[in-house]
């Protein structure tokens, strides 16, 4: 076995989904750093692995990182999982990878399952850029805020979320998102596997009204805010490109109107010379 960290992708519920490389790293290197040793041995017995474990999580990752680093440059091999999915998207590994990449230590990635791409496949949200966000706060000010920045964004936004907070997460999405699609993936791969694409109101009422939909782990899929082309008539135009040239050079002045009221640039910029002259 080459000598390195190999950052191995593990299912997210059922435990087929894994690849064959996954399986033959996972049976063949030194150890398995696992986020929850319990919970990684269920898969080991499962496909009839017994490689030895240790654990390593956010609360011991800082202190064991560079032991582990150390056995790995005496030529040892090591591959670091998650309780589910790709590690270190929204799980621990951080330190350990920063850290081996600042030692000259050899990283493979081993790719598969993934609660992000999972859900971004069969949410029906146009997803060709999307902004991956993970958990919000748990206090609602923070999370008010955090949401606050996505007002307008028009890529789509992925969250994750936990089941006793999913009710008050939609609650404030639809304050502040208001009539915005979003998907809802409760569950992925599992045996309750849900997913529903609809409007925030909906979906809100919807999960209040079934506890049923409150239980597991969510990935809820924004959808890109939809630009709003406003009717604003060349003599408004031009209104605002003289007060902005008092400020403003002409390119800057007429950038600004470009973007806030529309129209072609390069238009805009010719009427803005023509002012300032």
């Amino acid at each position: 076995m080459e000598s390195a960290i190999y950052i191995v992708a593990t299912p997210i519920g059922n435990l087929s989904d894994i690849t064959l490389r996954a399986l033959d790293i996972l049976a063949s290197v030194d150890v398995i750093a696992a986020e929850d040793t319990r919970h990684t041995r269920k898969l080991l017995d499962h496909h009839g692995i017994s490689t030895q474990m240790a654990s390593l999580h956010e609360h011991n990752e800082s202190e064991r990182a560079a032991s582990m680093l150390k056995k790995v440059q005496e030529g040892g091999s090591l591959a670091l999982v998650s309780d589910a999915g790709t590690p270190l998207i929204s799980d621990p590994g951080h330190v350990l990878v920063s850290l081996a990449n600042e030692l000259g230590v050899r990283v493979v990635p081993i790719p598969g399952p993934s609660a992000v791409t999972s859900a971004l496949s069969v949410c029906g949200v146009p997803c060709g850029r999307f902004i991956f966000e993970g958990f919000l706060p748990a206090k609602r000010k923070a999370k008010t805020d955090v949401l606050l920045t996505y007002e307008k964004e028009k890529k789509a936004v992925i969250f994750y979320e936990s089941p006793h907070r999913i009710l008050d997460t939609l609650e404030l999405m639809n304050e502040v998102f208001g009539d915005r699609v979003i998907a809802l993936a409760r569950e992925l791969t599992k045996r309750f596997e849900t997913v529903r694409r609809d409007r925030l109101p909906v979906i809100l009422e919807w999960v209040r009204a079934d506890l049923n939909q409150q239980k597991g782990e969510f990935v809820l899929v924004l959808h890109g805010a939809e630009s709003v082309e406003l009717s604003v008539s060349d003599e408004e135009k031009k209104r605002l490109l003289k007060r902005l040239l008092v400020e403003l050079p002409p390119k800057k002045a007429s950038a600004v109107v470009a973007d806030f009221l529309g129209g072609g640039k390069k238009e805009i910029y010719n009427l803005a010379l023509e002012l300032k002259n």
